[in-house]
């Protein structure tokens, strides 16, 4: 192991490893919008917080946080889902966390970091993608 040079496998393991995290805390926060308070719940959250059209946006997140995390957790779309939740938490942010500071979005801004990394690299070797990359190489 090189601290100043991570192998191949090594940066695969560090995606997998950062996909499980992201992965956890939106599946975790999607399955709180879509199954403890639901769709009307979000809505009337989302109302609440300012959040322009709740009634759209408030189910969306809600739907891409949980189905977006299980995408991930397998590295399915992972560049689909990533920017995602990239627009997931620059709207958490600017619509609603920013006028209290930046102690009351730090797990936004670090979910946005890794969302960003994600979207910027992909889900890495160890994924569903890597497979259909692997596959459509092998048929052109």
């Amino acid at each position: 192991m090189s601290f100043f040079r991570p192998s191949a496998r090594e940066a695969d393991v560090g995606l997998v490893l950062l996909r499980l995290a992201t992965a956890a805390i939106f599946i975790s926060h999607g399955y709180q919008k879509l199954f403890v308070y639901g769709f009307s719940g979000v809505t009337g959250a989302f109302t609440h917080m300012g959040v322009p059209l709740p009634g759209i946006t408030g189910p969306l997140i809600a739907l891409l946080e949980f189905f977006g995390g299980i995408a991930l957790i397998i590295g399915l779309l992972t560049r689909l889902v990533a920017l995602g939740f990239v627009c997931d938490m620059l709207g958490a942010i600017l619509l609603v966390q920013l006028k209290s500071g930046f102690s009351h979005y730090e797990l936004e801004f670090m979910l946005l970091a890794a969302s960003l990394t994600l979207l910027f690299t992909g889900a890495g070797r160890f994924s569903i993608d890597a497979l259909i990359a692997d596959l459509q190489a092998r048929n052109l």
